[in-house]
């Protein structure tokens, strides 16, 4: 489920490319003593549209999708990425480290629920 989608647009001679930035929604489902819980996840997906010539030319998608439980974190992770105008063929080289940080607020989440 997209929850937030900010979009720009770059031209270069005349290729247009739309770029698009969504916030995304799942539910992950994570074993914990013997039961599973369902936890919201948060993710990111970027998609770059090439128009030339007003036609579509070319879809570049790419997604992470259970980044972290907290949506403030990923949020502020997605507002760096539009700032900084990252193509979908370079997400995951850019926020890999983040990820490996964030994944900690899901062990976080089920301690808290488990009291």
């Amino acid at each position: 489920m997209v929850i937030e989608n900010l979009m720009r647009a770059k031209l270069v001679g005349n290729k247009k490319s739309n770029y698009f930035y969504r916030l995304i929604k799942n539910n992950l489902d994570i074993i914990c003593r013997c039961d599973t819980v369902q936890i919201q996840s948060y993710g990111i997906e970027i998609e770059r549209q090439d128009i030339l010539n007003e036609k579509l030319v070319d879809i570049c998608r790419d997604r992470v999708n259970n980044i972290s439980p907290d949506r403030y974190k990923v949020h502020n992770l997605l507002k760096l990425l539009y700032t900084k105008e990252v193509s979908p063929i370079h997400l995951v080289d850019i926020i890999g480290d983040y990820v490996d940080d964030y994944v900690m607020d899901f062990d976080k989440q089920i301690k808290a629920m488990a009291y």
